[in-house]
Protein backbone atom coordinates (compact mmCIF):
# COMPACT_ATOMS: atom_id res chain seq x y z
CA UNK A 1 0.00 0.00 0.00
CA UNK A 2 1.25 3.46 -0.90
CA UNK A 3 1.93 5.40 2.30
CA UNK A 4 1.48 8.68 0.42
CA UNK A 5 -2.20 8.21 -0.41
CA UNK A 6 -4.06 11.53 -0.45
CA UNK A 7 -6.42 11.56 2.52
CA UNK A 8 -7.44 15.20 2.41
CA UNK A 9 -10.42 15.94 0.15
CA UNK A 10 -11.30 19.30 -1.38
CA UNK A 11 -14.96 20.32 -1.43
CA UNK A 12 -16.08 23.22 -3.65
CA UNK A 13 -19.41 24.98 -3.47
CA UNK A 14 -21.20 25.60 -6.76
CA UNK A 15 -22.82 29.01 -6.84
CA UNK A 16 -23.41 31.83 -9.33
CA UNK A 17 -19.68 32.32 -10.00
CA UNK A 18 -19.30 28.71 -11.14
CA UNK A 19 -21.92 28.48 -13.83
CA UNK A 20 -20.22 26.75 -16.74
CA UNK A 21 -19.00 23.23 -17.40
CA UNK A 22 -15.58 24.59 -18.36
CA UNK A 23 -15.07 26.21 -14.95
CA UNK A 24 -16.06 22.97 -13.20
CA UNK A 25 -13.58 21.02 -15.34
CA UNK A 26 -10.83 23.49 -14.41
CA UNK A 27 -11.65 23.03 -10.73
CA UNK A 28 -11.47 19.23 -11.02
CA UNK A 29 -8.12 19.55 -12.78
CA UNK A 30 -6.97 21.82 -9.92
CA UNK A 31 -7.81 19.10 -7.39
CA UNK A 32 -11.46 19.43 -6.34
CA UNK A 33 -12.86 16.06 -5.22
CA UNK A 34 -16.51 16.88 -4.42
CA UNK A 35 -18.97 19.62 -5.39
CA UNK A 36 -21.89 20.80 -3.28
CA UNK A 37 -24.67 22.96 -4.71
CA UNK A 38 -25.61 26.18 -2.95
CA UNK A 39 -29.29 26.91 -3.69
CA UNK A 40 -29.44 30.04 -1.53
CA UNK A 41 -28.46 32.28 -4.47
CA UNK A 42 -30.67 30.83 -7.21
CA UNK A 43 -34.03 29.28 -7.87
CA UNK A 44 -34.28 25.52 -8.31
CA UNK A 45 -35.42 25.99 -11.92
CA UNK A 46 -32.24 27.91 -12.79
CA UNK A 47 -29.91 25.28 -11.39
Amino acid sequence: MNKYVKKTKIIATLGPAISTKEIMIELVQAGVDVFRINFSHADYEIV
